[in-house]
């Protein structure tokens, strides 16, 4: 563990030499031309990358670079996404549009990384079809992207072709985790902390354990330590993110359960709010439950993805546990936890579901009563074994369930969602509304949204906000 923590320090600081070589660079640039290089990251997919994309501006920030909301910019970056295929196909699509750029902007890196770039199919593809991409990374080394972008420099003048200026730095797995880079959150007042990477579940439908790797944890030091420093410097509510946060702590040496890392961090002066996704059932232990009813800080929020309420379809999935599991898991956190918002994700179409699996799915769903779900029609996805299974749904078929699914959830929901009408709440206040800029916009413990009129002063601060009328997911409120 000791020279795992030397090994890290020392890419550390590697990268931080490199990152101020470059800022010297650029900032001779900057001397000569009086303009300063603009950068665009653009994210697809879930907080994880939202998270990843707040370090990558760190450093592009520390390096010199400014931000600006256009692809017309100096260094254009794609955080991709890969669950879906989709996803794929929307990068490629944008692709298109920032290659056509660039033969108008000379100098112009593009540069693209995340999990879409873990699968040798794509970039490969990427490199026949799209030869003016700069960099491509992936998962395992983002806190390489100085290093990348002085190698990419350099080759500026020992290639010819620009195919062969192109920089390809991916990793099929990692133990490193670098600490102490820079990065740039997107609020002041609230964070997300990555406290594992990776992933061991190995369902059936998903394919982030292949591009994501096998699971690490961070120390909880350097998770404490973190979480303390923003605390210094005003954020009050932090998001704890992991592909499975549940299984947090189980490769430390000792081993630390999740349950005490959160207690940990509810001890911290100045975090007043405690949020975590995502959870997996399987691993949602007696202690989480118990923390989380005694708990002043954290949330009465939990996403706990069903899938499906069938236990024969579960079991293919290789989700570990059955519908009985889950619907017992319930009764006990809302033993615990009697406020608890309840929101999931849940699957339509897997291959071989019957009409009977179906039914076992909307069984759960009206049993739950959960305050939202994230439905999806299920799709392929290349490279898992769901993708080479017989008896795939046929696409009507599916529609037509996830359809009566829809209407369900949202019948069931809209009943449930104005619970706490006429009722004083707080709220933590994140912004000017995008719609009515004499209303600000906040949420809940429970992760409800509240519009209200007030000052924009008030942005990131917690104030208690009367719930005046609901409109079905989300509040009308006043300030008391």
């Amino acid at each position: 563990m000791e020279n795992t923590t030397n090994i890290n320090e020392l890419e550390a600081a590697k990268q931080l030499e490199i990152i101020n070589e470059l800022k010297v660079l650029y900032n001779q640039d900057y001397q000569k031309t009086g303009i300063n290089k603009t950068y665009h990251i653009v994210t697809f997919g879930c907080q994880m990358n939202s998270r990843d994309s707040e370090k990558i501006s760190g450093i592009l920030k520390q390096i010199g670079y400014e931000e600006t909301d256009s692809e017309d910019a100096d260094f254009v970056l794609y955080n991709t996404c890969t669950v879906r295929e989709n996803a794929n196909n929307r990068v490629f699509g944008r692709l298109g549009y920032v290659g056509r750029l660039k033969k108008s902007r000379p100098g112009m890196l593009i540069a693209l990384c995340g999990c879409m770039m873990q699968e040798t199919t794509t970039v490969e593809k990427i490199k026949e079809s799209y030869p003016f991409v700069d960099i491509i990374f992936g998962t395992h080394n983002i806190f390489k992207l100085a290093e990348l972008i002085k190698t990419r420099l350099e080759n500026e003048h020992t290639s010819r072709k620009h195919s062969d200026k192109m920089v390809i730095d991916l990793w099929k797995d990692t133990d490193m985790i670098v600490e102490n880079l820079p990065n740039e959150r997107k609020y002041s007042f609230k964070a997300g902390v990555n406290i594992v990477f990776g992933c061991n579940n190995f369902c059936s439908y998903c394919i982030v354990p292949y591009v994501r790797g096998r699971e690490r944890s961070r120390s909880p030091k350097d998770i404490i330590n973190e979480i303390k420093t923003l605390a210094d410097e005003g954020v009050v509510e932090v998001m704890l993110l992991g592909q499975n946060v549940n299984s947090y702590g189980k490769n430390l040496n000792p081993q630390v359960t999740f349950a005490e890392l959160l207690e940990e961090i509810e001890k911290i002066d100045g975090i007043e709010r405690i949020r975590f996704m995502t959870s997996h059932p399987k691993d949602l232990s007696r202690e989480l439950i118990e923390v989380m009813g005694k708990s002043k800080k954290i949330c009465k929020h939990l996403h706990l993805p069903l899938q499906s309420g069938s236990s024969r379809l579960l079991k293919i999935m290789n989700r570990k546990y059955t519908k009985e599991d889950y619907l017992d898991l319930v009764d006990r956190i809302r033993a615990a936890v009697p406020d608890i918002s309840l929101t999931t994700d849940i699957i339509v179409g897997f291959p071989g579901e019957t009409e009977e699996d179906f039914q076992e799915t909307m069984d759960v769903v009206r049993k739950v009563n959960f305050d939202s779900a994230f439905t999806f029609l299920y799709s392929k996805r290349t490279g898992t074994p769901a993708s080479t299974m017989d008896n795939q749904v046929e696409e009507s078929v599916a529609k037509e369930r996830f359809d009566r699914l829809l209407a369900e959830i949202q019948a069931l929901s809209s009943k449930s969602s104005g619970r706490d009408e006429h009722t004083i709440q707080e709220v933590l206040v994140e912004e000017v509304n995008s719609h009515d800029e004499n209303l600000l916009t906040g949420r809940l413990s429970n992760n409800m949204l509240v519009h209200f009129p007030g000052d924009e002063s008030l942005i990131g601060k917690i104030i208690p906000v009367h719930l005046n009328e609901s409109k079905g997911f989300y509040y009308i409120g006043s300030q008391v």
